[in-house]
């Protein structure tokens, strides 16, 4: 422990941290602030202490895992709207209608549950992505539009049945 002369009057200190016990400057690992934020971390799944992003540096393409309720409405709308699109694609094609995505065409022919599963695993990998990549530009716009596609697509199920 490395001891500082006495000043005027008082005795001697030392030059110890106390929060940690140890001096200043032992310490010898990487400083974790030089790296960025990682995609995948405890924090991805468990979150952190913050409960908010810091103004400016962190807005723009960034990964933190901090979500908004709004990201987490659109998240869940384009979930129950994908559900809604297997429902009614199944309705429809029960009563002769025929499959315009060839995508989902293709789904059909390894039957209805696998195509409920498959369709439902598809999305969902695809919003985990934008979901990670909520701060950038390309993932906010794909998230936003796929809500606004889901809802129109789901309009037009209801529209058939006129």
């Amino acid at each position: 422990m490395d001891v500082a002369p006495a000043e005027e009057g008082g005795s001697s200190a030392t030059s110890t941290d106390t929060s940690t016990g140890s001096s200043p400057d032992s310490w010898n690992g990487l400083d974790r602030r030089l790296q960025g934020t990682p995609r995948f971390s405890r924090f991805s799944f468990w979150g952190g202490r913050r409960r908010a992003l810091a103004a400016g540096v962190e807005r723009e393409g960034s990964f933190v895992d901090v979500y908004s309720a709004r990201l987490l409405l659109a998240v869940f709308w384009i979930a129950l709207m994908n559900a809604a699109d297997s429902f009614f694609t199944m309705i429809h094609l029960q009563h002769g209608g025929i499959e315009l995505n060839p995508v989902a065409g293709q789904l059909l022919r390894l039957g209805r549950w696998e195509f409920v599963l498959a369709k439902s695993a598809l999305i969902a990998a695809a919003l985990v992505v934008l979901v990670i990549h909520k701060n950038f530009l390309l993932a906010r716009v794909g998230l936003f539009t796929a809500a606004g596609a889901y809802t129109l697509l789901v309009a037009y199920h209801l529209f058939l049945f006129t």
